[in-house]
């Protein structure tokens, strides 16, 4: 079966950057102070915890032999009094380390959010919302707790290993050193196996990304799937893709385990060295039975600390592919942002100037060759021209969406000033312009909500309104809810008719200095679009207006019209002059008119 995008897995980068730890350190350094009374109490469990094996040797040595009771009630209370210390404190620092990770989850997905919008459009056209959303969601969750508990435990259990070497030796220097012996054999073990455990963790983090992206495109275009009756295609890909993601999980847990077992294997190697030595010198009488049980006990307590190390190794090496795959996002870069010194743009005129623009979507393709274009305050001015011929990329080099290649745009002021776009704010630009999609989506809530959403301190009267101007009032009020009615994400249930007509609400509630009109009614029947252009024209007084429009019939009342083609304005005028220039935009009107039938 051919591959399709699902199954190109993101590049795998090794060795792994250094610089991801040290931003990760960022986000701990924010919670110092907890996290280090956490290790605290951490310390405190463990030292307390390691007394139980010597109060057990006590008791087999000296009380039990000597038949002191009081000592060994002695014993009893302090065994009981380090128990309670070890529960408290690790019960405390559990409550600690919970909240430290939920506000690294916080922090990051907070970044990571702020980051993703800014980032510009060719971002997300590049990638599959499913791969953007399993960074955000999945890997995050994934890499707080390793950012966290992995830390401090990895330090705690470096010290346990500290402190449990002091109480062995303090216990008996031979047996100590026999305990001791399995260590460089674990060591080499995890030296061979941390490259492939890496590359393991880092193909099924591809892997995994690969099947949340088919999952989450698969969900958004059901309906067309059924529609072409897709289901049995999607369900073979569905299922190549989980099975990938199966296999590459299957293979990082056998090497992940693999560390694991040898760890196991070697404590138990040791616990028989441990008991077949004691057992023979206690026959000597040169250790004693409880010091037989203490040493059994500091082996298990050796090795767990070395065993809770190999499966934090585990999980660091799997979470690194994660934190790269968060902080690679975070580091794409802001193609268009506001530079250094840009200040807010003040009230505009609506006077718009491009100069001499050149842009080109990619290296060496052009797509506008010096660009010269004047607009008049309140001018409406309409774009015309064959698909691809760049009518969308002047409104979105307008708005700032790209960057231009050469030459400039200037907005200018009421105060008669020539403001470049580059110069000032984003959030100041756009404010001031009212952009209206052929993509007219919807956010999940109410549809007051939709129509408020690019001006929350607007009322309800001014909702109404805007509503009442585009024609959406009546079909809002004769729903169940009226404006309260809910709606799903991407209205679902709205034809898209009415979703456009809710979208052009929103964009006139904002009260845009510079209205923009992309394809703004293609969806909206014929009828409708009688009753929208009276609004319109009302609207449109007093206002800049950018209209895209393949149906000509919609544009013949803009005041210039120009036609865009083989990389800038060809032919511009109104109606009536181009109509009577007899070039392409009459070859365009009249070809369009007679497949409507208006022309014979």
């Amino acid at each position: 079966m051919a591959r399709n995008k699902f199954d190109v897995d993101e590049r795998l980068e090794t060795p792994f950057d250094l610089r991801h730890l040290k931003r990760a350190f960022v986000y701990i350094g924010k919670h110092k102070g907890p996290m280090l009374l956490a290790m605290l109490l951490s310390v405190a469990a463990s030292i307390a915890s390691l007394y139980t094996p010597k109060i057990t040797q006590w008791v087999l040595d000296e009380a039990v032999p000597n038949h002191d009771a009081d000592m060994l009630v002695r014993m009893m209370i302090l065994f009981t009094a380090v128990i309670v210390i070890s529960i408290v404190c690790t019960v405390i620092r559990s409550r600690i380390m919970a909240h430290v990770s939920q506000e690294i989850i916080y922090d990051i997905r907070k970044d990571l959010f702020a980051h993703l919008q800014k980032l510009p459009f060719s971002y997300y056209d590049s990638r599959p919302a499913g791969k953007i959303l399993v960074r955000v969601i999945n890997y995050v969750n994934s890499v707080s707790d390793i950012l966290s508990n992995g830390i401090i435990n990895s330090i705690l259990e470096i010290m346990n290993i500290i402190f449990i070497i002091f109480f062995m030796f303090s216990t008996n220097v031979t047996m100590s050193w026999i305990v001791l012996a399995g260590m460089p054999v674990f060591v080499f073990i995890v030296w061979i196996l941390k490259p492939r455990q890496r590359r393991a963790w880092q193909n099924q983090s591809n892997k995994n990304s690969n099947y949340n992206a088919y999952l989450a495109e698969s969900i958004d275009g059901v309906r067309v799937s059924q529609l072409f009756a897709r289901q049995d295609v999607n369900q073979s890909i569905m299922e190549r893709l989980a099975e990938a993601c199966r296999l590459a999980w299957m293979k990082a847990i056998y090497v992940s385990n693999a560390v694991w077992y040898s760890s196991t294997i070697i404590t138990q190697i040791v616990f028989t060295l441990i008991y077949t030595a004691g057992v023979y010198w206690m026959g000597g009488a040169i250790v004693s039975f409880g010091v037989i049980l203490a040493m059994g006990q500091y082996v298990n307590r050796f090795w767990q600390p070395i065993t809770n190390l190999a499966n934090i190794y585990n999980s660091f090496v799997n979470n690194l592919a994660y934190l790269e795959r968060i902080f690679e996002t975070m580091d794409e870069p802001v193609v268009v942002d506001d530079k250094p010194g840009a200040h807010p743009l003040s009230s505009i005129s609506g006077e718009v100037t491009f100069e001499h623009v050149h842009f080109g979507y990619e290296e060496g393709q052009v797509v506008l060759e010096d660009l010269n274009l004047h607009v008049r305050p309140g001018e409406s001015i309409a774009l015309v021209g064959p698909t691809g011929a760049g009518k969308s990329t002047i409104v979105n080099l307008l708005c700032r969406f790209y960057n231009l290649n050469g030459g400039r745009i200037l907005l200018h002021t009421k105060e008669g000033t020539a403001e470049d776009i580059t110069d000032i704010t984003l959030h100041s630009l756009h404010s001031q312009l009212g952009i209206m999609l052929q993509d007219s989506f919807i956010f999940s809530g109410t549809i007051e909500d939709n129509i408020r959403y690019g001006r929350l301190d607007a009322s309800e009267d001014d909702i109404i309104r805007a509503a009442s101007v585009v024609c959406a009032h009546s079909f809002i009020s004769e729903m169940p809810q009226g404006y309260q009615t809910v709606v799903n994400e991407r209205g679902s249930q709205l034809s898209q008719g009415e979703k456009q007509l809710i979208a052009f609400a929103r964009t006139l509630l904002s009260d845009p200095k510079i209205l923009i009109l992309d394809e703004a009614t293609s969806s909206i029947d014929t009828k409708t679009e009688r009753l929208l252009q009276e609004g319109l024209l009302n609207l449109l007084k007093g206002r800049t207006s950018f209209i895209i429009a393949h149906r000509l019939s919609t544009i013949k009342q803009c005041d210039r019209i120009l036609f865009i083609s083989d990389k800038g304005i060809v032919e511009q005028g109104s109606h009536e002059e181009l109509m009577k220039l007899h070039g392409k935009y009459y070859d365009l009107y009249t070809a369009q008119a007679m497949d409507q039938g208006l022309v014979a």
